[in-house]
């Protein structure tokens, strides 16, 4: 890396706290997926470290909840305290962070009240300069939309909350070129911290944990020359926003998995050289926690839980937290033993079993909903084409044609 560059590591979404799929640690207390969060934060803080980070932006939602307890504030500082150690460090304000009422304080501002060195902290839209040992920087800050902060009262009264919520987006982007004509006029290199919705954007599981309606801005707004990176958080799939102006406006994604919905999606965050009008990054790996989905089909064997065993059997379970889908006859469905296969899972490595699911395949007479004698020909052939999954207009040209056979006969 050149001496030119600044080094910008850009990570969001830790969302503490959350202890799904987990046990307690005897020793500390905690929930074990409560430490698997804060290992990631650890890692980062090491790679942060490591790599002479000379700038780190945290693009919000730090707690899962508005009100985190003491022990993960004090174990979150501790991490904060490592960081600015080793660079300026902004903590981005974003929708899990806000408090239930405007009078009160969110779950960040701590850091700003008591003015912790090397710390800054983004609960409103400004531009700042941020001197770091390689050059300043300029930072604007959009943390997640409030509509009492941005809306006037007597311009929502009445409104309808489709009209309240374009009005916000609306504000929201004034807001957003406002800074950027700002930022424009130094010759610095310039990064945009916000923690909202973009246009075009693919969702993860933010969507199940999300505080608060959303607004989506348009893409157009980010995508400005005045930009060198474009720092985002809010949306837990990492992902780069393709745009004419080729400027980086990039989700990092959450930092560990939640649930199931991820299991697919890596985590990490982004480690971003930064010059004005010439910025290069890359998404950097965490070992978040593996989610592993099992499918099995037991339906032709007399011992299913032989075969779910023996299907299970030699896959990586390492750490995972896994949960199992077992295809089952209405005959063998009663000897599939959860405990047995629970066992077994564990013995491969398994962290968590999260659910064992029965998928019991009923027979035509159940699926059709029971005494078919009771219905009409037409009516019990429309709920075999339904349980058949026929597609509906060849369903109705099948319907209409055996009408004609029916009414003949």
């Amino acid at each position: 890396m050149a001496e030119s560059f600044i080094r910008l590591l850009h990570f969001a979404d830790a969302h503490v706290g959350i202890e799904t799929y987990g046990a307690t640690d005897p020793e500390t207390g905690l929930s074990s997926r409560v430490r698997d969060f804060f290992e990631r934060l650890y890692e980062i803080r090491d790679y942060a470290v490591e790599h002479d980070a000379d700038l780190v932006i945290f693009a919000g939602d730090t707690f899962k909840t508005r009100n985190p307890t003491p022990t993960l504030q004090r174990e979150f500082a501790r991490f904060v305290r490592d960081l600015a150690r080793q660079c300026p460090v902004l903590l981005l304000v974003g929708n899990h962070d806000l408090p239930t009422a405007a009078s009160r304080a969110s779950s960040v501002e701590i850091y700003h009240t008591l003015d912790v060195p090397n710390t800054l902290v983004g609960f409103d839209y400004g531009l700042h300069r941020v001197e770091t040992k390689r050059g300043p920087v300029q930072i604007a800050t959009a943390p997640y939309p409030l509509r009492s902060r941005l809306l006037d009262e007597r311009r929502t009264r009445g409104a309808t909350l489709e009209d309240i919520d374009r009005a916000l987006q609306l504000e929201l982007e004034a807001i957003l070129r406002e800074l950027a004509q700002q930022a424009d006029q130094d010759p610095a290199p310039r990064v945009l911290a916000g923690h909202f919705s973009v246009q075009g954007s693919a969702y993860g599981s933010e969507r199940g944990v999300m505080i608060g309606r959303d607004i989506a801005v348009n893409l157009g707004v980010l995508a400005n020359p005045a930009w060198d990176y474009v720092a985002l958080g809010h949306i837990h799939r990492r992902q780069s926003l393709p745009n004419d102006a080729n400027v980086p406006v990039v989700y990092s994604g959450s930092i560990e998995r939640i649930d199931f919905g991820e299991e697919g999606d890596p985590k990490g965050f982004c480690w971003v050289e930064l010059a004005r009008g010439a910025a290069t990054w890359r998404f950097v790996d965490l070992h978040a926690r593996p989610f592993v989905t099992l499918r099995i089909d037991a339906r032709a064997s007399a011992d299913p839980t032989a075969e779910a065993i023996r299907q299970a059997r030699g896959l990586d379970l390492t750490g995972a937290v896994v949960r199992v889908i077992v295809r089952l006859s209405e005959g063998n469905a009663a000897l599939l033993h959860d405990s047995d296969l629970r066992r077994a899972l564990a013995n491969a490595g398994a962290n968590h079993v999260a659910a064992i699911q029965k998928d019991v395949e009923r027979s035509i007479h159940a699926r059709l909903g029971g005494s078919p004698e009771k219905l009409t020909p037409g009516q019990l052939l429309k709920r075999y084409l339904e349980v058949r999954g026929t597609p509906p207009d060849q369903a109705d040209k099948l319907l209409a044609a055996a009408r004609e056979v029916f009414e003949e006969a």
